[in-house]
């Protein structure tokens, strides 16, 4: 499957954004997608993930109750939405899929760049 993330910009400190991550090359039933970041001189972090199937959600710890997963079934595109942003939220958010059998993410988007100033 292929995927394109998109939506990120400069924003200030307490702002909201939506990231969108839409996928093509197939229908992403029995897929989970997940959101990731990487920040400059860090290691990738896992944001959260999403069952195509049921829609259920989970998140890192760094995000919850701040970050939520979603998606659009139709257009076969999952969501980021992200409120209260925090300069240490700027990175690169990177959306990654698995098939139910896969152990780990094996297709990964190109990332798009959120960048938070205080």
């Amino acid at each position: 499957v292929q995927l394109q993330a998109s939506g990120g910009g400069v924003v200030q400190a307490g702002d909201s954004l939506r990231l969108s991550c839409a996928a093509s090359g197939r229908t992403l039933t029995n897929w989970y997608m997940g959101w990731f970041r990487q920040a400059p001189e860090k290691e990738r972090e896992f944001i959260g993930g999403i069952s195509w199937n049921t829609g259920r959600t989970w998140y890192g710890d760094s995000v919850k109750g701040r970050f939520t997963i979603s998606r659009d079934n139709a257009k076969n595109t999952a969501y980021l939405q992200m409120n209260s942003l925090k300069p240490e939220d700027t990175a690169v958010y990177i959306c990654a899929a698995k098939s139910s059998a896969a152990r780990e993410y094996n297709d990964w988007g190109q990332g798009t760049l959120v960048t938070v100033s205080s």
